[in-house]
């Protein structure tokens, strides 16, 4: 896109990164918006939605020459009532302006009539006392519209105000906040912000909630990092969920173990079209693959998701074929590369353009052989592990670190809003799976540090119910402590994230580290501990369980 001699007040159509151009209007930025640094810019307020952006010259287009062309490529609801917006707002431009003409043809008419009285007027006060005040002159005085100062002018309600964005701050390193709405009949939409990056370039979309903003504790907030990543972050995320436009790509999911499952009952909520896959009872007395926890029989669980509106996939190879992208989550290396190059796996049904995520927490080893074996098919390649547990892939609040593809990874936005509150695009192939090994190795060796420290309040006498009141009132305080404390008072071992899967993925963190000769003498002794506790047949209970391997 490109703009010729925009200006202020100016309708146009902004486009930002794969979305669709969005209509909208020029307006003055209030003053304590700071307008990015590099590439012209200009201030954005967008129909249809209370949201606004720095959009770059170069992404601008005119409103009326263009109507017709954009019209025709978007026939989405929300895109369709911003362009009523717009008509809207133009005919209420026009009326104006008549009614502008009108009154001046009349005030034209009536001049000689106004002299007149004008005059008569002035005799009249002449001969009047010159020490009384006449109410003409006390109302003239009262009047707002005195002279030398200009009738004030309505305000454009499309010119965000200072006030209402009193938080916003917008830098080439971007944080922001945005207000809640002053009341509940404001037109929820797609927040636009523009979102400057100074390795990828990539530039951002996040969602703005359509329900009632007093159930959101946090505000929403976008982020970017030195170190070269994108994110997209939320507070809540049912919030966001709410208001997602699935994306018509036709989208596969192998592996519904804990948190596939709720994955894919995300995906299927927001409206997406989505065919399952997993190994069937057989195949899993038969050496088959098993995928990152599974908690009942294969049939019942791809039924029950069939009932909801899924289709079902016989094999890895048919879905893969049957959609434009396809989804993986299972338990290791091992699993993953024999998802990819097993009989009737992945690679077979690979076809130029079809693109497949890998959301395994594996080592960077065996994510780069995977993309390399789907790339040269032709295919394109996302990694996406995801950070979470069972209970936060159910609430569609998962966080998910991607590399590769990037083109890819903005295909699965709607994907990743519907299953998460978060993503973080990080560049190369292989970054993902090092990032999440390292936040897997710090939460694992935390989780362990939790255990230590109650089985020693315990050996000392001292109460483990007031230890966990105290940590709760400290810097430590969090749903993760508070939950897996619980976990060890109440003796409730229920797997939310699996014992033997946090010890793998410890093993893997200590091999990282090796591989670039860094120590991780803390992640190996907690890893020391997790294998005590998987030999206390501790591995399929929770990783609180680890809590075993020190009372035994």
């Amino acid at each position: 896109m490109a703009a010729v001699g925009l200006r202020q007040g100016d309708l146009v159509w902004g486009k930002l990164g794969r979305y669709p151009p969005w209509p909208g209007k020029i307006v003055n930025p209030p003053k304590d918006l700071k307008k990015p640094r590099g590439k012209k810019c200009l201030f954005v307020k967008f129909f249809g939605t209370e949201d606004h952006a720095w959009i770059k010259v170069e992404q601008l287009k005119p409103y009326h020459p263009h109507k017709e062309e954009m019209t025709k490529v978007n026939k989405g609801k929300r895109f369709q009532q911003a362009v009523d917006a717009v008509e809207e707002f133009l005919k209420k431009a026009k009326a104006k302006e008549q009614s502008n003409e009108e009154k001046g043809k009349g005030a034209g008419g009536k001049k000689g009539e106004g002299r007149a009285k004008k005059v008569g007027g002035e005799r009249k006060r002449k001969s009047s006392d010159s020490g009384s005040h006449s109410p003409q002159k006390k109302s003239r005085d009262q009047s707002p519209r005195k002279r030398g100062r200009p009738p004030k002018e309505d305000k454009d309600p499309l010119v965000p105000q200072p006030s209402t964005l009193k938080k916003l701050a917008m830098k080439t390193v971007s944080r922001f906040s945005w207000p809640p709405p002053s009341s509940e009949d404001e037109l929820p939409g797609d927040s636009w912000l523009l979102h400057s990056h100074r390795t990828l370039g990539t530039e951002m979309i996040l969602k703005k909630p359509s329900v009632t903003y007093q159930a959101i504790s946090k505000r929403l907030k976008v982020s970017e990092e030195d170190s070269g990543s994108t994110s997209i972050q939320a507070a809540d995320s049912t919030a966001i969920n709410g208001n997602i436009t699935p994306t018509d790509k036709k989208i596969g999911f192998l592996g519904l173990g804990l948190m596939g499952s709720g994955i894919v009952s995300n995906l299927l909520k927001m409206g997406h079209s989505v065919t399952v896959w997993n190994r069937t009872a057989e195949k899993k007395t038969a050496g088959g693959i098993p995928s990152e926890v599974w908690d009942q029989d294969d049939s019942v669980k791809c039924d029950l998701f069939i009932q909801e509106g899924a289709l079902l996939g016989r094999t890895p190879a048919e879905v893969v074929s049957t959609c434009d992208i396809t989804f993986a989550c299972v338990a290791d290396p091992k699993a993953a590369k024999d998802l990819v190059l097993g009989p009737s796996g992945v690679l077979q049904g690979i076809r130029p353009g079809k693109c497949y995520v890998d959301m395994s927490t594996v080592d960077p080893e065996t994510v780069a052989e995977v993309a390399q074996v789907i790339v040269s098919r032709g295919g394109r390649f996302l990694e996406a592990p995801v950070s979470g547990n069972q209970q936060l892939s159910n609430d569609g609040m998962l966080v998910i670190l991607a590399a590769g593809d990037q083109g890819v990874y903005e295909d699965c936005s709607s994907c990743f809003q519907a299953m998460g509150k978060a993503s973080f695009f990080l560049g190369d192939v292989g970054n993902a799976a090092r990032m999440m090994l390292i936040l897997n190795m710090v939460q694992g060796s935390f989780m362990a540090t939790i255990a230590e420290g109650m089985t020693l309040a315990q050996v000392t006498g001292q109460s483990q119910q007031t230890l966990l009141d105290i940590l709760n009132q400290g810097q430590l305080a969090s749903v993760f402590l508070d939950q897996k404390c619980q976990n060890i008072l109440q003796g409730n071992f229920k797997p939310d994230f699996y014992l033997k899967y946090i010890q793998k993925d410890l093993r893997l963190a200590i091999s990282l580290g090796d591989s670039v000769n860094h120590p991780t003498p803390m992640a190996a002794a907690a890893n020391e501990v997790y294998k005590r506790a998987k030999a206390l047949d501790q591995s399929d209970n929770d990783m609180s369980a680890v809590y075993r391997a020190y009372i035994h």
